[in-house]
């Protein structure tokens, strides 16, 4: 007969698979439990393995776990993860990308019915229409003042109603009505909360960025240092493109102002003293930026009058003379 382990001997595997797997995994999400069934976290694990590792378990015995074996290893970057073990929550570890590993978790979510006292994580409302229920069971929708009409033996709602509001708690008449509607509002599931990668802890809206976000809030940024840089006249590398042209402007509008010239200027002077040199050297750029003129169309052909037949009068005479 197999010996039951005891409680001390669980304590003693849980902490020795956690550091095993704070060994090998540099990749941790940090998922929210609440309301998630032992069946449905099954179903997750099945999906996520090859890869990545569902560890559930206590707070104070992961909190302890952690740091005794930050401890141990000397690697203060696990400490980072214990003001994370927060709630109901459960660590995924995971070798895998971390933005697909975070969408195959949120594929996993179930409906749920409402129950009493349960605080609503969503706007619940009641669509209009047949319910299918007999008019006897008016009571219900009486109660909650949702107008409704009896059609063809049913009730039927007759406009859209708020049932609950978001962070509201669910009451009786509440979750009896939804029940006889056979309405399930709530989805639940694994929610990613955080992520720890390599010791650095971030939103799980980072893995959502794209190359295109990237370059745009990096060029966002650059700007900001170039016009902060202009604004306080300090050389950066974004600004210096800028500070040259506009300290070649300002030279320039002193040699044009003044017997001083160099060769650029010259140029420029030349232009202004002649306005028709500079219409003459701007029109092959012109020309090769809008290509070529489109064709004229073709004059359609002058229509000759058809030549008036004469009548009597133009003749000199008349018949009746």
């Amino acid at each position: 007969m197999a010996v039951k382990p005891s409680k001390a001997d669980k304590k003693i595997a849980y902490d020795a698979k956690l550091c095993q797997l704070l060994d090998e995994y540099t990749q941790i999400l940090i998922a929210a439990a609440d309301n998630v069934g032992s069946k449905q976290l099954q179903n997750i694990r099945k999906g996520l393995r090859g890869d990545s590792i569902v560890l559930m378990g206590k707070n104070t015995m992961m909190k302890r776990s952690v740091r005794m074996h930050a401890e141990k290893t000397g690697n203060q970057a696990f400490l980072n993860l214990i003001p994370l073990l927060q709630g109901n929550v459960g660590l995924i570890f995971t070798k895998g990308d971390l933005k697909e590993v975070s969408e195959e978790v949120a594929k996993y979510k179930v409906g749920a019915p409402a129950r009493v006292g349960l605080v609503a994580p969503i706007d619940v409302v009641v669509p209009p229409g047949n319910t299918g229920l007999d008019p006897s069971q008016t009571s219900f929708f009486q109660v909650l003042n949702i107008p409704t009409k009896i059609n063809k033996g049913t009730v039927e709602i007759i406009t859209p109603v708020e049932l609950i509001k978001k962070g509201e708690k669910v009451g009786s008449s509440e979750a009896a009505l939804l029940a006889k509607l056979g309405i399930r509002p709530f989805s639940y599931g694994l929610v990613v909360l955080s992520v720890y990668d390599n010791g650095s802890v971030f939103s799980p809206e980072v893995l959502d960025l794209t190359e295109d976000d990237l370059i745009e809030k990096f060029a966002t940024g650059v700007s900001m240092v170039t016009a902060l840089s202009l604004a306080i006249s300090y050389p950066t590398l974004a600004a210096a493109p800028h500070m040259f042209i506009n300290g070649y402007k300002n030279i320039l509008a002193v040699a044009v102002a003044t017997e001083y010239s160099f060769p650029q200027a010259d140029k420029v002077k030349e232009y202004l003293a002649d306005p028709s040199k500079f219409a003459v050297a701007a029109a092959p750029v012109a020309a090769a930026g809008g290509g070529a003129a489109p064709a004229a169309a073709p004059a359609e052909e002058e229509k000759k009058p058809e030549p008036e037949e004469e009548s009597d009068d133009d003749m000199g005479f008349s018949l009746f003379d």
